[in-house]
């Protein structure tokens, strides 16, 4: 009698002790479908617009698989060349007449001729290659996203996004963008931009870049020019002048990080 109650009672534990093991599994199995749903639908924190641009050309998520970017422009000195680490974005700007590079921490500028270089590095750093990797630079990290008033411009109308920064990014965050794309296709047709530069304040008025010829790069659509036009009261008036995008190219690779140190001869800017 005793060794059938035993038997019993073993039996019992066993039945309850199994259960007891599934519940847990099953628990633990919703629990990571759970947590894997949360990360895979995670939403992106920027208006679904812009995410509508972003698809039109080519899509957010394969540009940042890219690490490197070249481009070419045409000077009248010859052909200056911007290379580009899209993930530390430490820059090379190799000008027939100077260099100036930047490895992420610091700034410099070597002359190639007996006429030194009187720009400003600091401002010309990151300049052309943030017009050129429009709209994609647009879904950095530190960035305030806005509504504005659509853009009218030869009996055509552009809906716009607003672009400011968080304090201390970038070299001017008080800059601010608006991009206007074509309302059917989401395509990016201008940039107005202003210029704080060396400025304490915002500035009110807006430059205009118009972007309507696009090439395709690597599965993604990227300017293979733009033009400046003239401006009044914050509207485009008259084409002004076209800077054309040659020798383009995009990679998953890093380019060489020794590119970017700064060579012997070479003056460090402040």
């Amino acid at each position: 009698m005793t060794t059938t109650a035993n038997r019993l009672k073993f039996s019992l534990g066993a039945v309850f002790f199994l259960i007891l093991m599934m519940s847990c599994a099953k628990d633990k199995k919703h629990q990571y479908e759970k947590e894997v749903e949360t990360e895979t639908f995670a939403k992106p924190n920027f208006p679904e617009e812009l995410s509508k641009v972003f698809n039109a050309h080519g899509g957010l998520k394969d540009w940042q698989k890219m690490k490197s970017l070249r481009f070419g422009m045409s000077k009248n000195d010859g052909i200056e060349i911007t290379t580009t680490d899209l993930q530390s974005r430490s820059e090379l700007i190799d000008n027939p007449n100077f260099t100036i590079g930047y490895d992420g921490e610091i700034l410099w500028v070597k002359n190639k001729s007996q006429d030194p270089y009187k720009g400003n590095a600091r401002f010309y750093k990151g300049l052309m290659f943030y017009f050129y990797a429009m709209p994609f630079v647009l879904g950095d990290d530190g960035i305030i996203y806005s509504e504005t008033e659509p853009l009218e411009f030869e009996e055509m109308t552009y809906p716009g996004i607003k672009i400011s920064y968080n304090s201390g990014v970038g070299e001017s965050p008080e800059d601010e963008y608006i991009l206007y794309y074509n309302k059917n296709t989401y395509q990016m047709e201008w940039l107005a931009y202003t210029v704080t530069f060396g400025k304490d304040e915002k500035s009110k008025d807006f430059h205009f870049i118009r972007y309507d010829d696009w090439q395709n790069i690597n599965g993604l659509k990227l300017p293979e020019s733009i033009s400046w036009y003239t401006y009044e009261n914050n509207t485009p008036k008259a084409f002004r002048n076209t800077v054309q995008f040659i020798d383009v190219s995009l990679s998953e690779r890093h380019p060489n990080s020794d590119m970017f140190k700064k060579p012997q001869g070479a003056l460090i800017v402040d």
